[in-house]
């Protein structure tokens, strides 16, 4: 079986907001938060501990997540969680989840945060032969909307706490438009995206609005990503066309040998679907096609992978029919085998494309 990686989990904010605990097991976790507030707000969780090691879900990237508190934006308070109304608003809370990560690893020795291609290989060594005990899932921390960094200089101090991968927007910030919110990179964006190249850190252009994602490509000179964006092109009329990738943003971001996670999120797989419609009504099928056409529209496999967006603001009632929790992500395998790729191409698809490219983006 082989390990996956996967580009995308909310687990602070879930962790901060709901008080969920992922060294529990998924239905641990389930059966302790039945009926409560947790699950109204954000569905069944996918994520836990056992999970984890029983999928092989060997590295995760962990977001730093709060929402701006503007008129006619959905906050993430609307979920339940923190939202903000300034710079050092959004600072706090994401300094908050960076407090939360640095304790799940001091509390778990099976999670470590990986901020080093030495810590990248210590956790993908941890995985080799058939000694389950000495596994350990690697923790990568990327910042969903930038604002946060409270001036483009201060990327460095987050940079020295662990923090590895910068989205610049999730709906519009400060540095770029985003969900929701067309406009190009504004002035700070562009300053920004300067000392993130200096600095190494890798840029995620998920929730970046076509100007700001295609000007961002021009700009920025390090390693870039799209952690969890499905591509347009295969929904018809989508709720928020945005928030998706065309074709050519997928191409010019394979030109500069980026990768993009693709989300196994009901709505994201289907513009029609609803929740009174049922798990059954999407398939493993619709994910296996987003997969298919990255790779066709780029001539390859090696610029797709996972970025499952689990426990981000939807639960297991919004994933496939045969998704239960996170270590069915390995039915994909099967799945892709089905469609014609091989093993070697299925192995990049769930992991190893990812790793070569935090191979390239991580300091040494």
């Amino acid at each position: 079986m082989p390990i996956i990686v996967d580009a995308h989990e909310d687990l602070a904010w879930n962790a901060l907001t709901f008080g969920r605990d992922y060294t529990r097991s998924t239905h641990a976790s389930r059966e302790a938060e039945k009926g409560g507030r947790a699950v109204s707000l954000n569905g069944n969780t996918l994520l836990g501990l056992d999970e984890y090691l029983q999928g092989q879900v060997a590295v995760i990237c962990g977001t730093l997540f709060a929402s701006p508190r503007r008129p006619g934006v959905q906050a993430a308070n609307d979920w339940g969680g923190p939202a903000y109304s300034t710079p050092d608003e959004a600072h706090q809370a994401y300094a908050a989840q960076l407090d939360y990560y640095s304790e799940l690893v001091d509390e778990n020795e099976r999670f470590k945060l990986v901020k080093t291609g030495g810590d990248l290989e210590q956790v993908l060594a941890s995985w080799e032969g058939d000694d389950a005990a000495k596994r350990r899932i690697g923790l990568i921390q990327l910042m969903e909307g930038a604002d946060g960094i409270r001036e483009p200089q201060e990327a460095e101090w987050w940079m020295e706490r662990g923090v590895r991968i910068v989205g610049l927007a999730w709906t519009a910030t400060r540095y770029a438009g985003g969900t929701n919110a067309p406009g190009p990179l504004t002035p700070e964006g562009r300053r920004l995206l300067s000392v993130m190249a200096d600095l190494g850190l890798i840029l995620d252009l998920s929730h970046a609005s076509d100007e700001s994602y295609l000007e961002a490509l021009d700009r920025f000179e390090g390693v870039v990503i799209a952690s969890h964006s499905n591509p347009r092109s295969l929904l018809k009329e989508p709720r928020r066309p945005e928030r998706f990738l065309t074709d050519e943003m997928i191409r010019r971001l394979a030109e500069r040998n980026g990768v993009v996670g693709i989300v196994p999120y009901n709505n994201f797989l289907s513009s029609t679907w609803q929740p009174s419609d049922g798990k059954a009504a999407i398939t493993l099928e619709q994910v296996v096609a987003m997969i298919d056409h990255v790779c066709q529209v780029t001539g390859s496999v090696q610029h797709v992978g996972l970025g499952s967006d689990f426990d981000g603001g939807f639960g297991v009632d919004h994933t496939p029919a045969e998704i239960d929790t996170v270590a069915d992500l390995q039915k994909l395998g099967p799945a892709l085998q089905a469609r014609g790729y091989s093993e070697p191409d299925i192995a990049r698809v769930l992991a190893q494309n990812w790793i070569g490219l935090f191979r390239r983006g991580l300091p040494a």
